[in-house]
């Protein structure tokens, strides 16, 4: 195979780039080894969360016993990481999308394999992911010199995606036993890279965000892109190498498809709008959903949110979903913040079955107060957000993956440089706010969602309008276009 480190869409890179990506892969695999002679088995089982209303099935590598076979005619592989929230955000968009379209999803997170230099390596960087988001809110200077250019032009240059290639090789034993001809879709660009550099032949790289980066390249994948701007910037391949002109991708790498958008919230839209709608007419309480995201950032922000909410959830006049994810330090933190918050929320705790039927009573039913949830279960963490999303009338959110979900989205500061395209793009197509930047203009705009009509529903009425055109079927295209790869073959 071409080593994928050294040209890039026929790009050279630069010797010292190319021999930074040598010794980082060198180095990691001097500390967590290097397996790629190792024979690891796979087990196929239902995912206890995901299969019951999805029909995902989980690959376990590095585990015998009984599973089930693959289904080698509608199988798909959803390839991805848990490294915060997002990829699996958009995982179970796909895999909501695959069964909705007829096909067999499999889950495969390449950070769930314990033994593996691959999780390993993944383990490593996400730990060092977390920890710069967190640092990042709490010390302007380290956001300004460090986090914010490294999200927004480190990320961006091409000598990363060489050194990320050749970090890859480390990770594709995880792909040595599963069939080569079965789909996958990569919802982060590792499991991409990782599936291409084992031989898998069909291989969709489903592209997050809305900045162009050079990060998220795997050469020999077809690139899917949510949005037309990100398109034109990854065609040209804008601005990752410096001021270089480079050579554009392939018109047959890259394709847009629209927003990755679970099933469920694309087949119900146009009825959840109107109920959204209704409800603010009729004076019922305004829902907000905030949702803490898996790198547990924030939390000062989101206190001033609850703070400020709480006398209208007190009058009826507004209700509050939060989503604390699996981080159930950051309720009780909360809790110790806000003066009666404790005694005031009900809380869903780790009671998935609660959780399930709350998210379906409540889109027909009444919603008062404060209703908090946490899942110690990952999937149902994630999970329960998408579940909220139908019956909530404001998205309360960081401009990340759920930038480009289809309800009403009040944006949070970003954590990254990179995240402030999605407010933009969102802002754009009429169904969010702009990036409020600190505390005053956040609550700023809580108190237009509260106080005015007009806005709000012209988010609702926009959403409609953007179904028609087909802007979140980008989960459905994604599905399509890597299952038409094998049928076409």
């Amino acid at each position: 195979m071409t080593d994928k480190s050294k040209v890039i869409f026929g790009n050279p890179i630069k010797g010292s780039a190319q021999r930074k990506a040598e010794n980082t892969k060198r180095k990691y695999a001097k500390k967590y080894g290097d397996d790629s002679n190792a024979d690891y088995s796979v087990k196929v089982v239902e995912n206890a969360c995901l299969h019951p209303s999805l029909g995902v099935y989980d690959i376990r590598v590095d585990e015998s016993g009984d599973g089930v076979p693959f289904d080698r005619e509608k199988g798909l592989i959803v390839g991805n990481i848990r490294m915060g929230f997002g990829h699996y955000r958009i995982s179970i968009a796909m895999a909501s999308a695959a069964h909705a379209l007829g096909y067999t999803p499999y889950w495969m997170d390449l950070n769930s394999f314990p033994n593996t230099t691959c999780t390993k390596v993944i383990g490593a960087q996400n730990d060092l992911y977390s920890l710069g988001s967190r640092i990042s809110q709490k010390s302007r200077l380290f956001n300004k010199v460090m986090w914010e250019p490294l999200n927004y032009e480190g990320f961006r240059q091409l000598s990363y995606n060489s050194s990320d290639q050749k970090n890859a090789e480390l990770m594709a034993t995880v792909f040595k036993n599963i069939p080569k001809d079965i789909p996958v879709i990569g919802t982060h660009v590792w499991p991409a890279q990782a599936a291409l550099h084992a031989g898998m032949q069909y291989v969709v790289n489903a592209i997050p965000d809305n900045w162009p980066m050079a990060l998220h390249l795997a050469e020999g994948s077809v690139h899917t892109i949510q949005t037309h701007q990100s398109y034109l910037g990854y065609r040209i391949l804008n601005g990752m190498q410096k001021g270089d002109v480079l050579k554009p991708m392939p018109p047959e790498s890259l394709v847009y498809t629209g927003h990755y958008v679970d099933h469920e919230l694309v087949a119900n839209l146009e009825a959840d709008c109107d109920r959204r709608i209704a409800r603010k007419e009729s004076g019922k309480p305004m829902r907000f959903l905030l949702t803490i995201g898996g790198a547990g950032a924030q939390r000062e922000l989101f206190a001033a949110v609850i703070r400020h909410l709480i006398p209208s959830i007190r009058r009826k006049k507004a209700a509050l979903y939060i989503n604390v994810g699996d981080y159930k330090q950051v309720w009780d933190e909360l809790c110790d913040e806000i003066k009666g918050l404790r005694e005031t929320g009900k809380t869903h705790f780790n009671d998935w079955n609660d959780t399930l039927a709350l998210a379906e009573r409540a889109i027909d039913g009444d919603v008062y107060g404060i209703h908090a949830f946490w899942h110690e279960n990952i999937f149902e963490a994630v999970y329960c957000t998408n579940l909220l999303m139908r019956s909530s009338d404001v998205l309360v959110t960081k401009p990340s993956e759920l930038a480009f979900y289809p309800l009403p989205k009040l944006f949070l500061k970003r954590i990254g440089g990179h995240e402030k395209w999605g407010a933009i793009h969102s802002a754009e197509m009429g169904d969010g706010t702009l990036e409020c930047e600190d505390v005053p203009h956040t609550l700023q705009m809580l108190d237009m969602f509260l106080n005015e009509k007009t806005m709000f529903t012209q988010m609702c009425e926009q959403i409609k309008i953007n179904k028609t055109i087909g802007l979140y079927n980008g989960a459905y295209k994604a599905v399509e276009l890597a299952m038409r790869q094998k049928a076409e073959k």
